[in-house]
């Protein structure tokens, strides 16, 4: 069973989880669903390691607002993770589980509604921030990416809808791959998501790729235990390359360049 999360001061995910936890009913500061269950956060989404304390699920998914510095309205999606320093919550070095299957099906829900969501970018983000110690998989679904969206209740209906649909039926499996290159918001990547035959676990981008060594390549191979495939952005890997593919190659996982 899985577990929704939001945290109570975030806007947009105390938007979405008000609209879903209509449907359930509350028991001991949990609200019980069908196949799924919803809490309430005291604490911010991004600093939730602490989470499997008080909660045992099969996996996270938090509801969250998204931010960024270009304003660019985007409803995104991604796993967590930190390639170097913990800037953003979670801990330094380290990667959560990834929700591969879960993502995908959600994203392909999302994209089929687009014309709903017109004024927004439909986009995976590469793995980032915290909380990044859960044991089971973890997923971010947020909405951006201002005050005015994020306050936005019908909006947040709209896309808690889809997350509702999400989250009662069980997601078709997928071959898993790893992702190497690209930027934060990597199309080539987004594109495979939507159209292509694989789920992605992390998502590494070119700027992760610089801290990226041994130690951390098999920390990423074992939170991803799921892939067999790594996919790579081959314009996309800056003065990393030699190094990512000598890493893959050192692996059973299947290289795949787009």
């Amino acid at each position: 069973m899985e577990l929704l999360v939001a945290y109570e001061s975030d806007p947009a995910g105390s938007n979405m989880a008000s609209f879903i936890s209509k449907q359930m009913k509350k028991e001991d500061g949990i609200y019980r669903g069908n196949g799924f269950d919803l809490v309430i956060i005291p604490t911010p989404a991004i600093s939730a390691d602490w989470l499997e304390e008080k909660y045992h699920y099969d996996g996270y998914v938090f509801l969250s607002k998204h931010a960024s510095e270009s304003g660019t309205l985007a409803l995104t999606c991604h796993s967590t993770g930190n390639f170097s320093d913990a800037m953003y919550g979670g801990f330094a070095r380290q990667v959560a589980i990834p929700h591969p299957h879960l993502q995908k099906s959600y994203m392909k829900r999302l994209w089929k509604e687009k014309d709903v969501f017109s004024k927004f970018d439909i986009t995976i983000e590469a793995t980032h921030h915290g909380p990044t110690a859960l044991s089971k998989p973890t997923l971010f679904i947020e909405i951006g990416t201002t005050e005015k969206e994020w306050t936005d209740k019908k909006l947040c209906e709209n896309v808690a809808k889809i997350v509702l649909e999400e989250m009662s039926e069980s997601p078709k499996k997928y071959d898993v791959a790893i992702c190497f290159g690209g930027t934060h918001y990597p199309s080539k990547f987004n594109k495979e998501l939507l159209d292509g035959d694989l789920a992605l676990g992390t998502v590494i981008p070119k700027h992760g790729l610089d801290s990226m060594d041994l130690d951390l390549f098999n920390h990423i191979l074992k939170q991803n235990s799921e892939a067999k495939f790594a996919l790579v952005d081959w314009s996309g890997l800056g003065k990393s390359k030699q190094k990512i593919v000598e890493m893959i190659n050192s692996t059973n996982l299947e290289m795949i360049k787009i």
